[in-house]
């Protein structure tokens, strides 16, 4: 698969994962009264599984990474957790700067998922979907 198609098809799984990401941490604060910080130690770690699943399906269906289904997750939330500490200390200094986010902590996901993509998209790609699938 082209390059351009799969960071295109990597986009489309990064926009369901924010929409699932920012979704929960704006529920939690707003409905749940959660702090914006702690609302995104939940958030993250669900967007990163939904990332995941997409993104094994179909930005990477080509590809396989050579593991068993639970041992390729916990890569891909490894591999991802280092982006999720881009993505976070992003979050972060948004909050610090712009104090009214703490209210609207799904902008702020934005910005920090925005910083973030690209690193994943590079991990994904050359880190654990980097072999070629062959017909058996």
């Amino acid at each position: 698969m082209r390059l351009s198609r799969q960071f295109f098809l990597f986009a489309i799984g990064g926009l369901i994962g924010f929409v699932v990401d920012a979704g929960l941490a704006q529920a939690l604060v707003s409905w749940c009264g959660w702090s914006a910080y702690y609302s995104r130690l939940v958030s993250i770690p669900l967007a990163a599984t939904v990332t995941w699943w997409w993104n094994r399906r179909q930005t990477f269906a080509g590809s396989h990474s050579g593991r068993s289904l639970f041992s390729e997750w916990l890569h891909w939330m490894a591999l991802m957790g280092v982006g999720a500490l881009v993505n976070y200390g992003t979050y972060v200094v948004l909050l610090l700067l712009f104090p009214m986010l703490h209210r609207w902590p799904a902008i702020a996901t934005a910005g920090g998922s925005l910083v973030a993509a690209v690193f994943n998209f590079s991990t994904a790609r050359l880190m654990l979907f980097k072999s070629a699938k062959t017909s058996a």
